[in-house]
């Protein structure tokens, strides 16, 4: 049974891990103009496996297609989504991309939905991410389609996640998908590459994304999901947005119209909401993303 003391600091740490990972969203934003988004992705998936495998490497050995296409398709979907999503940091700003790309778990929630207050809360949330697109129509719209393919793809891996979940043991099947991954990155990532780029200080910044944003969440999910619930996981998850927001203004100068503050307020508050009003039932698909935060 968990006590106020585990809800108090599992919440806590939540909320540490989604301050770590737009942290190293946003130190990624700094980066992605100097080496590109495929290196950045690169790292951060080296780090990622790096972290995985010691925990859980794969046992190859009578593996079927059956059992195994749900990782591989995972591995796929993961490096579409962190490719999109970081070039779409680079074009549109962290706090923008970071609220059109939680539409994707959100929908997802939503999907099977029948409650009219989940309705009110989409469409606030569709009018929310309207205004930040549309409201002062200087965003690229190449920008906007790669956070929409990174929040289709976030959908797409929660999904794949779950079944990942019923074919492998533990942690097997992400290790799968983390190597997948890898392979697709890592060849963009050197065609990309540009030697004359990099100082030990670019270094050494690709590799605090990869703990930040991978590697330091990744080892507190555990620690988490045994002293909070999976919705009050999803609720903070749900703010991640206008954390988003505070680290592209704080280390990225990003700014606000008046408009696009109101947005992205609205969208989380509808996200909030929706989650935080649901009768206890079997797990949502929204708070799912609390094992599946990529």
């Amino acid at each position: 049974m968990r006590t106020r003391r585990d809800k108090l600091s599992g919440a806590g740490a939540q909320l540490a891990t989604e301050v770590s990972i737009n942290f190293g969203s946003s130190l990624a934003g700094l980066l992605i103009p100097v080496v590109g988004s495929p290196i950045v992705v690169a790292a951060r998936q080296i780090v990622m496996v790096i972290v995985v495998l010691p925990l859980a490497r794969p046992r190859l050995r009578n593996l079927t297609w059956a059992r195994i296409w749900p990782a591989l398709a995972l591995g796929v979907v993961l490096a579409v989504m962190n490719l999109t999503f970081y070039q779409a940091v680079n074009m549109l700003g962290l706090g923008i991309a970071a609220t059109i790309e939680f539409l994707g778990p959100f929908a997802l929630a939503l999907v099977t939905s029948r409650r009219i207050l989940d309705f009110v809360c989409a469409a606030a949330a569709a009018g929310g991410v309207f205004l930040l697109t549309w409201s002062d129509g200087t965003l690229d719209p190449l920008g906007i389609v790669l956070a929409l393919t990174a929040a289709a793809s976030w959908f797409c891996y929660i999904l794949l996640t779950r079944k990942v979940a019923t074919e492998f043991a533990g942690l097997e099947g992400i290790s799968i998908a983390s190597l997948v991954s890898l392979v697709i990155v890592v060849p963009i990532a050197l065609f990309t590459l540009d030697l004359s780029a990099f100082t030990w200080g670019i270094v050494g910044l690709l590799l605090l994304v990869g703990v930040v944003s991978s590697a330091f969440p990744y080892t507190l999910d555990t620690y988490i999901l045994r002293r909070i619930s999976p919705r009050l996981y999803a609720i903070i998850t749900s703010f991640g947005p206008v954390i988003a927001a505070g680290f592209g203004a704080l280390v990225l100068g990003e700014t606000f119209t008046l408009l696009q503050q109101i947005a992205i307020v609205v969208v989380c508050v509808a996200a909030g909401a929706a989650i935080a009003t649901q009768r206890d039932r079997p797990t949502s698909d929204l708070e799912l993303t609390a094992t599946a935060i990529p």
